[in-house]
């Protein structure tokens, strides 16, 4: 896997040649050839709750779909797949429709918390519910309501990270609650201290 040299086509070349950054680039793409994600990768994408996937239509424009879940719902498989179950939204098929006819996606993956961002080239693959019941209990997420319609695949070409700049740092309310949570231990403590002690002057006077 080597996400420059399959990201920088000629056209793009020619702009980072023009703007002088193509020797660092031209750098670059000799040194990050991968096997596959890391642990690093791994542990990322299993603790999102949301992606954005662009794939390509026959109109030959690019369509942009959100997918979000429960922390967790997308899977990762191994080194070079992940996976997900596909719940049931509104019903315009606009991306599974587009792979159908395309099934090279890009993916961007976010934490905003971290201001990190991973994007990734892949092949996506549906499969139906009924055609593999152990991928969909190998996929499906747990205490979660939904309603699924087909399970994704998606097998990694390439992956980078990209720049930490300019990404406004955002928390959900679950990690605004768990960064609360000393905070709100240690009050509750000094309430019951204060109870025992306004109990204590009673009982004096």
């Amino acid at each position: 896997m080597n996400y420059q040299k399959l990201a920088f086509t000629d056209a793009i070349k020619k702009l980072q040649e023009k703007s002088g950054s193509r020797n660092a680039y031209e750098n670059m793409e000799k040194m990050s050839s991968v096997d596959g994600l890391t642990e690093n990768e791994i542990d990322f994408i299993s603790n999102r709750d949301s992606f954005y996937m662009a794939s390509f239509g026959e109109n030959e424009y690019p369509y942009i779909q959100h997918r979000g879940g429960p922390v967790g719902f997308i899977k990762v498989i191994d080194d070079k797949t992940i996976g997900i179950v596909d719940f049931s939204g509104n019903r315009q098929y606009i991306s599974v429709g587009n792979i159908s006819n395309n099934d090279k996606v890009a993916l961007f993956m976010m934490s905003y918390s971290q201001k990190a961002r991973l994007k990734l080239y892949a092949r996506a693959k549906v499969v139906d519910l009924k055609d593999n019941e152990e991928l969909y209990n190998q996929l499906k997420p747990s205490d979660y309501k939904f309603k699924p319609e087909r399970m994704m695949l998606f097998e990694i070409q390439a992956y980078d990270w990209n720049c930490p700049q300019h990404i406004t740092p955002r928390f959900t309310r679950e990690e605004i609650e768990m960064a609360f949570q000393p905070q709100k231990e240690y009050i509750a403590k000094l309430e019951e201290i204060i109870k025992e002690l306004q109990q204590k002057l009673s009982e004096k006077e």
